[in-house]
């Protein structure tokens, strides 16, 4: 059976007026896959359109992302400089330290040696001041000592020297205990002044009389007694310390200073 060009119109017609004709047509012509579809493209464009909004929000995280990935970067970089410049002052500190260490060395060494040199110098003052204190008891001895012993008679070193010399000639003192007579600041020769009798006194001086002189003045005044006169031991100088003064007492020598003369019993007489 054949369907003409007019029966096909007709349908069309047909078709037209009564939609839902064309429904019962679609699903007799169509097979369900195809009648399906509509649905599965519906599906489909939700899917796509939630797929785009996901694809958006992620391109946004992405975005924000990026945008933190590159604010981080410039933190890390600016760290970095800051790192940077942190590691070059503490060089230029430590360079800084080392100098200052050197500077601080130097100038410590710089005090020790001021130190010894003033040290050296006091010494010496000290030195200058005793040998002008020694001239000055040798020329003025007859006035310093005068509380002691009267007719004195200052011995030179060449006489002292002489008054030895035939002491050892003589077996009277060995050839040491010369030499260490001849290291006393100053020998005279008096009289007593309370009974008249020949004494030499030995006499060692210093600026400061500490205790060292007066050993040495009771030592060297017990050689000078081997030569057959009484030897007063005599310590003079412009102050004498307490230590000395008490071991003058002990040692019964004599004490010159500051315009007085001690006797071992403690007995102050002016000068």
């Amino acid at each position: 059976m054949s369907f003409t060009v007019d029966e096909f119109h007709d349908l069309v017609r047909l078709l037209e007026e009564k939609p839902e004709w064309r429904q019962e047509l679609r699903r007799l012509a169509l097979t369900d896959e195809l009648l399906a579809l509509p649905e599965q493209v519906a599906a489909l464009t939700v899917a796509q359109r939630r797929t785009d909004e996901r694809l958006a929000a992620l391109t946004e995280q992405v975005a924000a992302l990026t945008v933190a990935q590159r604010r981080t970067d410039e933190r890390l970089a600016a760290l970095t400089e800051a790192q940077r410049h942190t590691d070059e002052r503490l060089a230029a500190l430590t360079e800084a330290q080392r100098h200052t260490d050197e500077r601080l060395a130097a100038l410590t060494e710089q005090v020790a040696e001021l130190t010894r040199t003033v040290r050296i110098l006091v010494i010496d003052v000290a030195a200058l001041k005793g040998d002008m204190l020694e001239l000055r008891f040798r020329d003025r001895a007859a006035s310093y000592l005068s509380r002691i012993v009267r007719r004195i008679q200052t011995f030179s070193m060449d006489q002292l020297s002489a008054l030895l010399d035939d002491a050892v000639d003589q077996g009277q003192l060995s050839v040491e205990e010369k030499d260490n007579i001849m290291l006393a600041d100053l020998v005279v020769r008096g009289r007593r002044r309370d009974d008249g009798t020949p004494v030499y006194l030995l006499v060692e001086i210093s600026w400061g009389v500490g205790p060292d002189d007066v050993e040495r003045a009771v030592q060297r005044a017990g050689m000078l007694t081997k030569l057959g006169t009484p030897v007063l031991p005599v310590v003079a100088g412009r102050t004498v310390t307490e230590a000395a003064a008490r071991l003058a007492q002990i040692r019964r020598v004599w004490q010159v200073t500051d315009g007085q003369a001690i006797m071992p019993d403690s007995v102050v007489t002016p000068v």
